[in-house]
């Protein structure tokens, strides 16, 4: 099964309030681009994934991501992160009604695209899947089969409102890089600890965290 990603961007000036720790407000921008710059290179790069739409209305990351070859789609709502994962599933299916489509958050920077086909291949196999965070309470990636809304819940505690909507949750070993997600300094470290792409890498040189 080939898959659309539809990964959420919010504007890049009020992008990882929470990484303030590590990142002073002339960085974080910049951070939060590069992050979203290595998700969507490996989205691309993994053999189950058939192209990529990024819901944002930041004309910088539209840009740079569109560059790596993702469709942009504006975020037309304007109603927060599950608004605009489900605009953004809805123009991938009105010219593509069929498609197998999956939410990925846009901070996964040490994403592995073989991890990420062994998810989606999992995912296949129920009407709806998601994947939980590192941190056990919230969620990296949700997604539905043809025929099968999206439903997004995430927010806080959004691991159990997934499972309270009734979609699969995938108890898979050995898929770290697409759990990780970064919202704080210490995400960040242990995202590096993993391997993160070269335009984070490239980014967090210039933090000084100490041990990297």
């Amino acid at each position: 099964m080939q898959w659309t990603l539809v990964i959420p961007l919010k504007p890049l000036a009020r992008a990882k309030s929470r990484l303030a720790d590590t990142a002073t407000d002339g960085v974080r921008p910049g951070l939060a681009l590069a992050f979203a710059q290595d998700t969507v290179a490996a989205a691309l790069a993994c053999q189950a994934v058939k192209d990529v739409a990024v819901v944002t209305d930041d004309t910088l990351a539209g840009r740079e991501l569109s560059a790596l070859g993702a469709r942009i789609v504006p975020d037309t709502p304007g109603g927060g992160l599950n608004a605009a994962l489900r605009h953004g599933a809805a123009v991938v299916r009105a010219s593509r009604p069929e498609s197998a489509v999956a939410a990925l958050n846009a901070d996964l920077p040490a994403l592995r695209p073989l991890e990420l086909s062994r998810v989606l291949d999992a995912a296949a196999e129920f009407p709806r899947a998601f994947l939980a965070d590192a941190a056990a309470i919230g969620t990296t990636l949700l997604a539905a089969t043809p025929g099968n809304e999206l439903a997004p819940a995430f927010g806080p505690d959004s691991r159990a409102r997934h499972t309270a909507s009734g979609a699969v949750e995938l108890p898979l070993a050995g898929v770290e890089s697409v759990r990780q997600d970064v919202d704080t300094g210490a995400d960040l470290r242990t995202a590096l600890a993993l391997g993160v792409g070269p335009r984070t890498a490239a980014v967090a040189a210039r933090l000084l965290i100490p041990g990297q």
